[in-house]
């Protein structure tokens, strides 16, 4: 199909491999290769740091790294940053540089959790897994110079699905209180129902066989009868009482729609929703950072999470 790409981006469409989570080894070997000449990560103005939580009802121990920017007094802000990467892909490390840009530019402790990918380990590892890097998040948050009461959920793709399954499982499991939801191009359905997803068959980076990979590796082949909301927060039908949310989305992603029909969702039952969809994009094309649509994307990440946290001032 051809697709109206921004201009800006069309042109290094061409140049973007094509990837497919059937081979689920040759796809972590091209994640892991990815940007592997990029300039190492800006760590000027932060103290990281390495930590280990308990894992959720015996689960195994979760790791997971601290990122507070230097010279900041009082308690800040903080942010609980959940990588993306169809279910399978993606450690901390690859997020790494993410992370730093996010906490400095912010202005907030950022903590990122190494779950458990899939097939190896499916669904409800990775939730239980940022479940219990939530609940060290918040026992730690003094420690850390963090504030308990201002913690944000973060995530892209698969990660801004869980971001949202975490929404869900927390307030249904009595888990720290969150104050916002950041759900950036968020995996969503497993349903793979929408318009956006049955068209979207070849887009770059992202495609619905992509998406029928992510979700057998997630679920289980065949998967369960009834999917869990928190696998799959497209399917829950009580939203209310969730915390305020900003969900972006792409053009040409296969998951567009279903980022649009989760906002809607969120509106209806009284949840306080920002949703903007931007044109010429697609799955992934934040990666070309020159990109002015992109940085409009970044730009307006900082303000909504700044305005979220108290910081509109800063």
């Amino acid at each position: 199909m051809t697709y109206a790409f921004d201009p800006e981006l069309a042109v290094i469409v061409p140049h973007i491999p094509s990837t497919s989570l059937e081979d689920i080894e040759g796809a972590r070997a091209w994640m892991e290769s990815f940007g592997v000449n990029a300039p190492p990560a800006d760590e000027s103005g932060l103290e990281i740091s390495d930590h280990v939580a308990p894992g959720y009802e015996g689960a195994p121990d979760v790791a997971i790294r601290v990122y507070r920017p230097t010279g900041a007094s009082g308690l800040l802000p903080a942010i609980l940053d959940i990588h993306g990467g169809g279910f399978v892909l993606g450690n901390i490390d690859r997020s790494h540089a993410g992370c730093c840009a996010l906490a400095r530019n912010v202005g907030a402790v950022v903590a990122t959790v190494e779950y458990r990918l899939a097939p190896e380990h499916p669904f409800p590892a990775a939730i239980h897994d940022c479940f219990a890097a939530l609940l060290w998040f918040a026992a730690k948050a003094a420690d850390l110079g963090a504030d308990s009461e201002r913690i944000a959920v973060f995530g892209q793709s698969a990660g801004g699905g869980l971001a949202a399954g975490l929404a869900l499982f927390s307030r249904d499991h009595d888990g720290p209180p969150l104050c916002f939801q950041y759900l950036g191009i968020p995996e969503l359905d497993d349903r793979l129902d929408t318009p956006s997803m049955r068209a979207f068959t070849d887009t770059p980076m992202w495609h619905r066989p992509n998406a029928e990979w992510s979700w057998k590796y997630y679920l289980g082949d065949p998967p369960p009868a009834e999917v869990s909301p928190y696998a799959a927060p497209a399917r829950a039908t009580d939203l209310a009482g969730l915390p305020p949310a900003y969900i972006c989305t792409m053009e040409f992603d296969p998951l567009r729609d279903e980022g649009i029909h989760y906002a809607l969702a969120l509106m209806a039952a009284g949840v306080k929703v920002e949703l903007h969809s931007f044109p010429g994009t697609f799955h992934g094309s934040i990666l070309v950072a020159n990109a002015s649509v992109t940085k409009r994307i970044n730009a307006e990440q900082i303000v909504v999470l700044q305005r979220a946290l108290g910081l509109d001032g800063v």
